[in-house]
Formats: structure tokens, C-alpha cells, sequence
């Protein structure tokens, strides 16, 4: 007989329900979480249809200039938080905030698997020092539908 697997979200307690209405909304909550790390952290904004956050979903932790990304850890998360939404973010501890060919490369991989999951991608949100971030949706740098 096969293994029979059950599902379960357990949330942890810190992630107050804060609506999110444009890029320094997100910018702020993200802030808190990535703005002095050492090492490239990339993490999810996962929001409910009224952008309401629901939770806050570590990704991948990289090294000093990159981290790697999966499709299929991005989305796994959302789908378990019932997700209509998400935002990516990641910092650049260098602290320059321009987005890398494989940043851009990356937002355009995971706006394609929002779209086939219907979990729309609003905004890859990269975050430096002294208060500095780049909304690739702000900069015109999101996939168009």
C-alpha cells in the first residue's frame, strides 16, 4: 500500500495582517526582515484577494551576490496559504539595488508559473542599504500579460 501524505499549514506568530497597496508598502514590511543580512535572502509577500499579507515565506538563502530560485519552492508556500498573490523580494547586500540580466530573468520564469496556477506576481522588490529598493513593476521591468 502506498503512503498516504496529509497537508498542513501551521503558521508562526509575527506576521501581522498589514494590507499592501503599492511598492513602498511592501518595501517597508520587507525591510524589516532582509535589510541587514550578509547574504542574499530571497523571500514572498503571499497576499489574500483584498492584498491583505498572509504570511511571509523564506524561499532560498544565498551567498553574497545570489540565491537560487525554484518555481516549485516560490509557488509551494502560496498554494499552501491559499495565496491570490504574491511579491517577490530579495536584498542585494552590496546595497546597489540595480536588477542583475538573472533578477529580470528570474521575475519572468516565476511571473509565467503565477499565471498558469493563477497566483498573479505584483512586484519583485529588490532591497539595499540607507533606505534604497528597486520595484521592477514601478521600473517597468514586470513581464507583460
Amino acid at each position: 500500500m502506498p503512503p498516504v501524505f496529509r497537508v498542513q499549514l501551521v503558521r508562526e506568530a509575527g506576521v501581522k495582517r498589514t494590507g499592501i497597496s503599492d511598492a513602498h508598502d511592501a518595501v517597508a514590511l520587507l525591510r524589516r526582515y532582509l535589510e541587514h543580512e550578509d547574504r542574499e535572502h530571497f523571500v514572498t509577500l503571499m497576499l489574500d484577494v483584498k492584498n491583505q499579507v498572509i504570511g511571509i515565506h523564506t524561499v532560498s538563502i544565498g551567498n553574497l551576490n545570489s540565491a537560487i530560485v525554484s518555481p516549485r519552492e516560490v509557488f509551494k508556500a502560496a498554494i499552501l496559504a491559499n495565496a491570490a498573490s504574491i511579491i517577490l523580494g530579495h536584498n542585494h547586500p552590496s546595497g546597489d539595488t540595480t536588477p542583475s540580466p538573472e533578477d529580470i530573468q528570474v521575475t519572468e520564469v516565476l511571473h509565467q508559473a503565477g499565471k498558469l496556477l493563477h497566483i498573479d506576481v505584483l512586484d519583485h522588490v529588490i532591497i539595499g542599504e540607507a533606505g534604497a529598493f528597486c520595484s521592477l513593476r514601478r521600473d517597468g521591468k514586470m513581464p507583460r500579460d
